[in-house]
């Protein structure tokens, strides 16, 4: 039995775009330690990719943004595992984020109504109306997992409306794990990842400039990696962590406490 003890046990990945993303590093690294995947992703076009990159797990799709497309992807998945391990699953990992600046990137205070709320929609929302829709396919101890950002609390410019929409998301956890203690132990995290070197994030305006800013201001001066990330979130989708619930756990390598780095303020003020 290796540390995780999740050999043999099922998970649910939602969220995979390529082979860059958080998702699918969390699923090798589920897959290294014996764990059978189940893949949601958002097109058919994803589909394809994550057949590549898993040829022997379950790929389904669904855009969360309609809540009847959860309902249909939870019913499709129930109907192929009913029959195997009491139909559950031990964890469900929540890694979905969208942001549409239709008008391009604008001061907060100009934040345009339809798109804050299509990304709390698809962001926030999602992971709450898929604990809701998949209650009775999860381990009475199982666990979800969501990834969110370092800090809600850092008014990052080219990052906009999404600090509001992840600190939602994150302000969820602890009403999901209070609602499900109910009938069940199970447990409700996050990761919180610094930057990251992903598909998603290059999307970001000047994100690279800001990805490279953190490398310094890391205290190894060594950015994070995907890897890191994802070794956190397989540890609190496994029973390792049972004692761990409604946290959002920061994997930065130590990026907080560094912003007065000494190398940081001679470049800033020479």
């Amino acid at each position: 039995m290796n540390f995780l003890n999740i050999d043999k046990k099922k998970f649910i990945v939602f969220g995979l775009a390529n082979k860059k993303s958080v998702a699918a590093v969390i699923g090798k690294t589920l897959l290294a330690e014996g764990a059978e995947l189940i893949h949601v992703v958002r097109s058919e076009e994803r589909k394809k990719t994550a057949q590549k990159l898993f040829p022997d797990s379950r790929i389904y799709t669904c855009d969360v943004e309609n809540e009847e497309n959860i309902v249909r992807v939870r019913d499709e998945i129930a109907s192929c595992i009913d029959a195997e391990n009491g139909g559950r699953v031990a964890g469900i990992v929540h890694s979905i984020a969208f942001a549409n600046y239709s008008e391009g990137m604008k001061p907060f205070h100009e934040t345009i109504k339809a798109d804050f709320l299509q990304a709390i929609d698809i962001s926030c929302f999602s992971f709450i109306a898929i604990a809701n829709h998949f209650k009775d396919l999860i381990a009475r101890d199982g666990s979800f997992v969501t990834i969110t950002i370092s800090t809600t609390r850092m008014a990052a410019e080219n990052y906009g409306y999404m600090g509001p929409v992840k600190a939602a998301l994150n302000s969820s956890l602890c009403f999901l794990a209070k609602s499900f203690s109910d009938f069940s132990n199970i447990r409700f995290n996050a990761v919180a990842a610094g930057l990251l070197k992903t598909s998603a994030s290059a999307g970001i305006p000047g994100y690279v400039d800001s990805y490279l800013f953190a490398e310094k201001a890391i205290l190894r001066k060594k950015a994070l990696t995907t890897q890191e990330a994802a070794n956190t979130a397989a540890f609190l989708l496994s029973d390792r962590s049972s004692g761990i619930n409604c946290q959002t756990i920061v994997v930065d390598a130590g990026m907080e406490v560094n912003y007065f780095d000494k190398d940081i303020i001679t470049k800033a003020v020479s």
